[in-house]
């Protein structure tokens, strides 16, 4: 008797919830925003089911709330105070992420991060569509090294922070001279780890967050 064969099918709750991400990271939501699940209904042509399903696995990243009788809003800004106590906790798990990552560096992970930091440089050049590959870019750095620590228990409290670092970069307001300066750090970062500098890269890592931090912070003065 012939077992049955798997689908490859992608389940639409899953393909709905990379599709909403995907419009987040365009850039199409903005904080504190109401999610009309019917208007995405007919703009996606799916079913109500299969947008709730993907709004409630947004919810658990933070990028919306639920409210009661009223639906999904897109979450606020960070206060300060929140977007400090953030930063303090990357400041914590990041440089030891990467000292651990840096003493298990191979050719093919470094050649992976080099991507990341070329593509990065990159965006932060472009004049268009830059701001959705730019923190692609710098997703996928930050998470390599994650993943390259070695360390199943650091790599979860990282990824815990996922929802909330998500945030943190969709609502960044960073100007072209930031993107440039954050793409250099990046790269310095790797430099270390190419030179088998392990420590070096951890502290390159920490003065990275340190200065995210101060230019988020410098932003959000800005704009009061």
């Amino acid at each position: 008797m012939a077992s049955p064969r798997r689908s490859t099918r992608q389940p639409l709750a899953d393909r709905m919830y990379e599709v909403l991400l995907g419009q987040f990271m365009d850039g199409r939501w903005h904080a504190g925003e109401p999610v009309n699940i019917g208007a995405l209904s007919r703009e996606l042509e799916v079913s109500q089911t299969p947008l709730r399903e993907a709004l409630a696995r947004l919810e658990h990243t933070g990028l919306v709330h639920r409210e009661a009788l009223k639906g999904y809003r897109v979450a606020p800004l960070f206060t300060e105070a929140e977007l400090g106590k953030l930063m303090d906790a990357r400041l914590v798990l990041e440089p030891a992420l990467t000292y651990e990552a840096g003493r298990r560096t191979t050719p093919e992970f470094l050649d992976e991060l080099l991507d990341t930091v070329d593509r990065m440089a990159t965006a932060a050049d472009s004049d268009a569509n830059g701001f959705s590959a730019y923190w692609s870019a710098d997703e996928a750095f930050h998470s390599l090294i994650a993943k390259q620590s070695g360390n199943p228990f650091l790599e979860g409290a990282y990824r815990s922070l996922g929802g909330s670092v998500q945030r943190f970069r969709l609502y960044a307001e960073l100007g072209s001279s930031d993107a440039e300066v954050a793409a250099r750090e990046h790269r310095a970062v790797h430099e270390a780890f190419t030179r088998g500098d392990a420590e070096g890269a951890a502290e390159r890592m920490r003065e990275h967050v340190e200065n995210a931090k101060a230019r988020s912070l410098k932003d959000r003065k800005s704009l009061r």
